[in-house]
């Protein structure tokens, strides 16, 4: 099946198994990734690499679990329950591993013998980075650039959802006007990026998937004071288009909830920008065909060069 062909995100991703682009694991939005996919998003990120040392962010990298108190002090879960992964472990003793291995032999339930750790998946790369900045910034901020996988519990067929993802993020602290215009660079940089890659673009305001009646309220805040800018890409239809990156002013929030300040002392603002890795290699395979060699000459320039 030709991608010109495929009239649905269930075609597209039965494509990609075929192909082994990606692989499957039994479980919606859980992917191996095969060598073409994982050359094409490492392509992308050396062309995030120029632009973040353009910036001059230093580089920083962080596992992808990160610690269950710095989510209870974001307030994570008070936004986003519905997406948050909490990692369990079995604490009993050898009197309760029979009882355990028997649930597990059965295919049943076995949560009644695990417990909470100290860890959840990290929900986005940044969130571990701002507890590290507590205390006073030096003259004109600080500036980051990381990479991790991530985890949200959104099990989907979409190729361009997934559950388990990469998210190449720049994070910025410092005074809100330098913070703000750190961002407006960003939206025109990435824009660019992507543009150069022969992919229709639209940015526009956005809002996070908040949880609940107050969720409804803070998305209408969000949109209203423009908080959120997203890069969106038509992979399925114009009608609903994909975010393939997102750039995101927090205002004072991790500010005041990690105690970072200015060099002058007021409470820091933040500003995050993240590319989705595995949602632009989605968006490029099914721009330009599954086989990367046969991509336009431009695009393999800027991807090959």
């Amino acid at each position: 099946m030709a991608v010109d062909e495929v009239s649905s995100r269930t075609d597209f991703m039965r494509v990609l198994l075929d192909r082994r682009i990606l692989i499957a694991s039994g479980v919606p939005g859980v992917y191996g990734r095969g060598a073409a996919f994982d050359d094409v998003i490492a392509r992308v990120q050396a062309l995030i690499d120029v632009l973040s040392r353009r910036h001059g962010a230093e580089r920083v990298s962080f596992p992808p679990v990160i610690p269950r108190a710095v989510v209870r002090r974001t307030g994570y879960m008070e936004n986003f329950p519905q997406l948050c992964g909490s990692v369990h472990a079995f604490v009993g003793n050898d009197d309760k591993h029979p009882a355990l291995m028997d649930r597990v032999r059965e295919g049943g339930d076995w949560s009644e013998f695990v417990s909470q750790t100290d860890v959840v998946l990290a929900p986005a790369a940044c969130y571990p980075l701002y507890p590290s900045l507590t205390g006073q910034l030096p003259e004109g901020g600080r500036l980051f650039d990381l990479c991790s996988f991530c985890f949200r519990h959104e099990p989907s067929e979409d190729p361009a959802r997934m559950q388990s993802f990469q998210i190449r993020e720049n994070v910025r602290a410092g005074s809100p006007d330098d913070v703000q215009r750190w961002r407006a660079r960003w939206m025109e940089d990435g824009k660019e990026l992507l543009a150069s890659l022969g992919l229709p673009l639209k940015l526009d305001t956005a809002s996070d998937p908040f949880f609940g009646r107050g969720g409804r309220l803070m998305k209408a805040n969000q949109h209203a004071q423009e908080l959120k800018f997203e890069l969106l890409v038509p992979i399925w239809s114009e009608a609903q288009p994909t975010a393939v990156a997102s750039f995101n002013y927090h205002q004072e929030h991790f500010g005041h909830v990690f105690e970072i300040r200015t060099a002058t002392g007021e409470c820091a603002h933040t500003a995050c920008i993240g590319f989705g890795l595995e949602r632009v290699a989605i968006a490029l395979f099914k721009q330009h065909g599954l086989e990367p060699e046969r991509w336009p000459a431009e695009v393999r320039t800027r991807l090959w060069p």
